[in-house]
């Protein structure tokens, strides 16, 4: 085992002795691992460390990369604490930065209670996320994302020029610029995951608890972006469109419970009817950045499609032709 790390697990545990005993996953494209270390002589049995090693690269990629993880370690030491048992997040026991790299050491979720992924979900698991999810939003409803991302969020069109480059969908193309800005100026801004899908929630073994793991890209946004992202990564067309208004009433009954706790001074009412009305522009932002990213074939009867086509009608009429049409 590396020194260092072995070091920094033992100095953030307490613990003897650590080993590892697992490669838990392989970050994309080469940038390091996530591995689950067993630990003696102290009071934890395993933690799990994740290990950046930055490859020789550059370009708009590698340095949204790069950003990403110093992200996601300013959100473990700066704003994880501020989650509690109803947006659980992994606690952050130690960091370190090296010139290839960074290292995180968290807390293994597994024997804490949530040691059960999945890829796909029952109805009753999609809503203890969706509760999560509102929980998470209230507790950082009105914050200023520091240290975080501005715009959360990994597809955001700030953060992905090639793909609106590659967009051969010309309305959905000169479209984008005013669906990400009509996100931009909702008045109800929180912290957003940023990569809300299923794959990186953990259960309880009856499924009515949930936490969360990768906070890569959390920063500010409307809460909505995640829940609409969410719903993409469990359920098919065909299904998000007949669950839609059941499951976002789900989610907002559980946030305007989650702001009364929280105790945030904001008319809950008047964030509901915001981000729902957002939920379609959210929707079609996200696939704005597949139709990039995957260029094809995309039936023009699919769900989103539809809902694409309706939302930029809709901004051409609110926002002027000039600026959500060809003719921009």
């Amino acid at each position: 085992m590396n020194p260092a790390i072995h070091e920094l697990i033992l100095n953030a545990t307490g613990a003897e002795k650590a080993f590892p005993l697992e490669v838990v996953q392989r970050l994309w494209r080469g940038y390091g691992q996530i591995v689950r270390y067993g630990l003696s002589g102290g009071d934890r049995s395993s933690v799990i460390v994740k290990q950046v090693k930055l490859p020789r690269q550059t370009g708009l990629s590698h340095q949204r990369k790069l950003r990403s993880y110093q992200v996601e370690t300013a959100w473990y030491e700066r704003w994880s604490s501020h989650c509690d048992a109803d947006c659980r997040v992994p606690a952050c026991l130690g960091s370190a930065g090296f010139a290839d790299g960074r290292l995180l050491v968290l807390e293994d979720l597994n024997p804490a209670g949530y040691p059960y992924r999945r890829s796909r979900a029952n109805p009753e698991e999609i809503q203890t996320c969706l509760r999560w999810l509102a929980h998470f939003h209230a507790t950082f409803f009105g914050q200023q994302p520091t240290d975080l991302w501005p715009t959360g969020t990994y597809w955001h069109l700030q953060t992905r020029p090639d793909e609106w480059q590659a967009l051969t969908d010309i309305n959905l193309k000169y479209a984008a610029a005013v669906i990400d800005q009509t996100l931009r100026d909702s008045p109800y801004q929180t912290f957003v995951h940023g990569d809300a899908k299923l794959a990186n929630f953990c259960f309880s073994p009856d499924g009515k608890q949930v936490a969360a793991v990768d906070f890569q890209y959390v920063g500010g946004g409307p809460g909505i972006k995640d829940v609409a992202y969410f719903i993409d990564s469990c359920l098919d067309g065909d299904a998000c469109e007949r669950q839609q208004d059941q499951l976002l009433d789900v989610y907002f009954q559980a946030l305007k419970q989650a702001l009364h706790t929280t105790q945030k001074t904001v008319d809950a009412d008047a964030v509901v009817k915001n981000w729902r009305s957002l939920y379609p522009i959210a929707w079609t932002d996200f696939h704005r950045f597949l139709k990039g990213w995957s260029p094809g074939h995309w039936p023009s009867s699919s769900y989103s499609e539809r809902v694409a086509r309706q939302v930029i009608s809709q901004l051409q009429t609110s926002h002027g032709r000039e600026h959500a049409s060809v003719g921009n």
